[in-house]
């Protein structure tokens, strides 16, 4: 084995193991929130809330590590994202009210934020252009194989100690990741600028502002009775405030001399049109994220122990596939991994939207080992598709912006399907058919990203 051959190795474990914590806390906080409902008393809208405070931050603030991991370099930010993520877990668990419990999330989110984009943005500049869909897809395995195992353990800790044992292991694992950066991902890439003082006077924080408003005020919008007491899909305040913010940046963007994003990201197809897949692909993912432990709780009546194994299922049949479609993407045309992938997710939400309650075990497995065969299709071939045409000097941008788009997807599923479970509930549906109804419109998104895959290539 050559020396660049191993140092390519060091550097892919070096990100592999930050890239854990997301998926670990995503899966194993999602076998808590029936308990922690149940805790607080929450109705189904501020539950997803519990999600969306750690989804939000998330979100707003990859593009911004993105950004600053080509100034700045990609090590420095990824041990102080690092260090907030263990902050925020000490938050959660001391956390004895709700507001408590949402700062402590927030905290989370603000931290892990960078994981995804300094590491796919440090690929893509690091690995050749013919080993970057077997390479990402390698490192995509980390999501899943961590969600499979994740479910699993949660369940086990949870029925012993309660719904805070659920963020444990996140914050061991934590730790570890930090030592094992510091000591394996390179101090500088060829990216990073010298000055880095002069980069900080110089970043757009003005285009960073305006994009994370814009954001902000869109999910404020899907779920505000918990933000401002009035009903969802009903303030146009918050709806008038997120067309504004984002026309502000556009123009301000123009503007620039150093914009916040990269003008050219905005005209560049294969970027464009591999990201609203991405968000669609993540709209179902949210959505399904959310409705499925509180399904199986209210629904199935099944412990902590059994959901956690049900939610191993989407996780591992994701884990099977995601490498594999990765490398088959270096020879195959990408379109057709993400028009199959979201066929599934589309076909697999319509069915748990038509499920009786009887329906065994066993079929709700095979829905959702279904969905996450698709998801894992399509995850490593976006990644290659979006990050495949950007200029070297922006890959950390595009990489930023590519991620805040997914998990505003996410953070929309969520918020969505909270917001519709209420409102059904508050209309007096029976349990079952508020749940069906809820399935069915989430099912619609990855319906619509299917228009924009068929026509998706890398050229």
């Amino acid at each position: 084995m050559g020396e660049s051959d191993r140092s390519d190795r060091s550097i892919l474990l070096g990100l592999m193991l930050p890239a854990m914590l997301m998926p670990m806390l995503s899966t194993m906080s999602r076998v808590a929130l029936p308990m922690v409902r149940d805790t607080f008393a929450l109705t189904a809208d501020l539950t997803a809330w519990i999600d969306v405070s750690f989804t939000l931050p998330f979100m707003l603030f990859m593009p911004v590590y993105g950004r600053l991991g080509d100034g700045l370099g990609a090590r420095r930010l990824i041990l102080a994202g690092i260090a907030l993520f263990t902050l925020g877990t000490a938050l959660v668990l001391n956390a004895s009210t709700m507001p408590h419990l949402l700062v402590g999330r927030t905290v989370q989110g603000i931290g892990l934020a960078g994981m995804t984009p300094l590491s796919i943005g440090l690929i893509a500049s690091l690995f050749p252009p013919q080993t970057r869909g077997q390479t990402m897809g390698t490192w995509s395995t980390v999501g899943p194989t961590t969600g499979f195992l994740g479910p699993l353990a949660a369940g086990l800790l949870v029925g012993v100690w309660g719904w805070q044992a659920a963020f444990v292991p996140s914050l061991v694992c934590g730790f570890i990741a930090s030592v094992v950066v510091y000591h394996l991902i390179p101090a500088r890439t060829h990216s990073a600028q010298t000055n880095s003082m002069a980069f900080l006077r110089t970043f757009d924080w003005g285009g960073m502002l305006l994009l994370a408003g814009a954001a902000s005020s869109l999910v404020f919008y899907l779920s505000s009775r918990a933000i401002t007491g009035i009903a969802p899909l009903q303030d146009g305040r918050l709806i008038a405030a997120a067309l504004l913010f984002l026309l502000f940046f556009l123009w301000w963007e123009k503007r620039r001399h150093d914009p916040f994003i990269a003008p050219s990201l905005f005209t560049n197809g294969p970027f464009l049109r591999g990201t609203v897949c991405a968000t669609m692909r993540m709209v179902s993912m949210g959505g399904i994220g959310f409705l499925i432990p509180l399904y199986l709780f209210d629904i199935k009546g099944i412990q902590p122990a059994e959901l956690g194994g049900m939610l191993m299922i989407g996780a591992g049949s994701m884990a099977v596939v995601v490498r594999l479609a990765g490398r088959l993407a270096d020879q195959w045309s990408s379109r057709w991994f993400v028009v199959v992938g979201l066929l599934g997710q589309t076909g697999t939400l319509f069915a748990f939207a038509d499920m009786p309650a009887g329906v065994s075990l066993w079929h709700v497995g095979i829905a959702l080992s279904a969905h996450g065969l698709s998801a894992g299709l399509m995850l490593a071939t976006l990644h290659k598709v979006v990050m495949g045409r950007v200029e070297q000097t922006e890959t950390g941008t595009a990489a930023g912006l590519y991620s805040m788009c997914r998990f505003l997807g996410a953070a929309t599923g969520t918020a969505l399907s909270g917001v519709l479970l209420q409102d059904h509930l508050d209309a007096g549906l029976e349990l079952l058919t508020a749940y069906q109804r809820v399935f069915g419109v989430i099912a619609l998104f990855p319906a619509l990203g299917l228009l924009t895959a068929l026509s998706l290539h890398e050229d």
